[in-house]
């Protein structure tokens, strides 16, 4: 089976990851966002995610595609 990896996260995926609210999710993402300087239109990479709250990217990908294989 050939299973790609995301590179972008999006708030459902922080939201299985913490179990934390779509609410918060969001506030997550534009936190990220701010901090690397980004504009509301552009993505928030896993990579970004996991460096800016000190989280190997391997624990966030694998959190993905265990969410996305259900």
């Amino acid at each position: 089976m050939n299973v790609k990896k995301r590179h972008i996260i999006y708030a459902q995926d922080i939201m299985v990851f913490t179990g934390r609210s779509r609410s918060y999710a969001y506030s997550v993402i534009k936190q990220v966002k701010e901090y690397y300087g980004k504009s509301k239109h552009q993505l928030v990479t896993v990579q970004e995610y996991a460096e800016f709250h000190g989280i190997p990217v391997k624990e966030v990908e694998t959190s993905i595609l265990e969410e996305t294989n259900k």
